[in-house]
């Protein structure tokens, strides 16, 4: 009996070789098999192609390898994409950017003008004695710019996700500074007492220390306290920057009476915040060691 063309065999013709009977009766063997492994053999319903090989490509958008087939949807890095669509070409690198915020962003911008606005305040408050009441003016419009600013660009860093590491470190020194430069000026002129600008420097200089501390524990959040706190003082101390009269500085001198109160209060709400962090961050400690020596 002689040998049956591969195009009787069921499977389409032109398409390729597949197994048959040798010439003789004898079954395919040798390169009739190799042939067949590069060829495409008749599917299920023999008509339709079927798996190619041990690895290539098999019906439109599936990959093969082995005996099973799964969807053509890794990215380039070897990520699936999950919906059959391949992510844009250097989609991480974009992202990475966008991550990272500019240290030139409005933020810290701010910031900046914030630092810049200190020298600029004291010059304009020390001007013609520190008496003049034009000059003490502008020296408040600079020092309300300042305070305005300090409420913006925490807001905006927050908001559009601007945060940098320069503004974590630029904004703190630019509030402590604008506010110590204007105590120490008033205090160096006579019109505050210099126990009051002790008390509030003090506290400033002694949170940011005590939050250095306790880092290595936990972050000491601000408290509404907080924020009233230097709402208060900011609204004391301008007050006191204008050359005030009459009620109006009788008024002041209880605005900032009030604003000592709650320096000190919040003083020591955020020790015993560092307290309880750092108990906590010590337990936490301990349970874990004895953890992994059990």
């Amino acid at each position: 009996m002689t040998g049956v063309p591969a195009s009787a065999a069921g499977g389409p013709s032109g398409v390729g070789r597949t197994a048959g009977a040798a010439p003789g009766g004898m079954p395919a063997t040798g390169r009739t098999v190799a042939r067949e492994s590069r060829g495409t053999a008749p599917g299920p319903s023999g008509g339709g192609p079927a798996r190619r090989g041990a690895s290539g490509r098999g019906p439109a958008g599936t990959r093969t390898h082995g005996d099973e087939a799964a969807p053509a949807t890794a990215s380039r890095d070897g990520v699936d994409a999950g919906d059959g669509t391949r992510p844009a070409r250097g989609a991480k690198i974009a992202a990475a950017a966008v991550n990272q915020a500019s240290v030139w962003n409005i933020a810290n911008l701010l910031t900046m003008l914030r630092l810049l606005l200190v020298p600029a305040f004291v010059m304009l408050m020390l001007a013609e004695g520190g008496y003049d009441p034009a000059w003490r003016s502008f020296a408040w419009a600079a020092f309300a710019i300042a305070m305005i600013t300090d409420l913006f660009d925490g807001h905006l860093a927050r908001t559009y996700d601007l945060v940098t590491d320069f503004g974590k470190i630029a904004d703190p020194i630019a509030d402590k500074a604008i506010m110590g430069a204007a105590l120490i000026c008033l205090s160096s002129l006579g019109d505050l007492p210099w126990w009051v600008t002790g008390v509030i420097l003090g506290r400033e200089l002694g949170v940011t220390l005590l939050r250095f501390l306790v880092i290595r524990y936990g972050v000491i959040p601000a408290s509404r306290g907080g924020k009233l706190k230097t709402l208060t003082q900011g609204i004391a101390v301008g007050m006191y920057v204008l050359a005030l009269t009459g009620w109006l500085a009788t008024l002041r001198w209880w605005v900032m009476a009030a604003a000592v109160v709650l320096t000190v209060a919040t003083g020591l709400d955020y020790v015993k915040q560092a307290i309880v962090l750092r108990r906590q961050g010590i337990a936490e400690r301990e349970a874990a060691l004895e953890e992994t020596e059990a």
